[in-house]
């Protein structure tokens, strides 16, 4: 949005030339994560990410991603991270405390460390669902990831 009384305004700007990305990747429902990673990495090249720039790992599950995401984090080397998987609801109270737990874990990391986070955990209530979302969401996660590191570094 352009202003024109004065004030600073920082413009989504969506250039990966030169950023370094970290994904972190649940391998619980593994079709889905191979799905959303797709996505991502293909956005991500597509927006001047270097293949080179991108580092990805992997990790058992929704609830292990946060403490990787942290790890990550605190090498100082990504200007950004992406965290992939889905949480599939079953029929125990489980699925709250794997969702819950997972975002809140994935929103700690970026508040504590200072690097963006893009949340790309699905929750959804069966496979078909979030089959249904890997292409879109994968893109949107990798999006989000270059506009905070763009944002962060402007403000910087």
């Amino acid at each position: 949005m352009a202003r024109n009384d004065g004030i600073e305004t920082l413009e989504p700007n969506l250039d990966g030339k030169g950023l370094r990305l970290g994904i972190v990747v649940g391998r619980f429902n593994r079709e889905v994560g191979e799905g959303l990673l797709a996505a991502c990495t293909a956005a991500l090249t597509k927006q001047g990410v270097r293949a080179s720039d991108i580092r990805v790992v992997t990790v058992p599950g929704a609830l292990e991603v946060p403490l990787a995401l942290q790890k990550m984090a605190n090498t100082g080397r990504f200007d950004a991270l992406v965290a992939l998987g889905a949480v599939i609801r079953g029929e125990t109270y489980h699925f709250e405390v794997v969702a819950n737990e997972s975002a809140s874990g994935i929103t700690t990391v970026a508040l504590d460390t200072g690097v963006p986070v893009a949340n790309g955990i699905l929750t959804t209530n069966d496979e078909e669902q979030a089959l249904a979302r890997v292409a879109q969401k994968g893109k949107d996660c990798a999006l989000a990831a270059i506009e905070m590191a763009n944002m962060l570094k402007k403000i910087e």
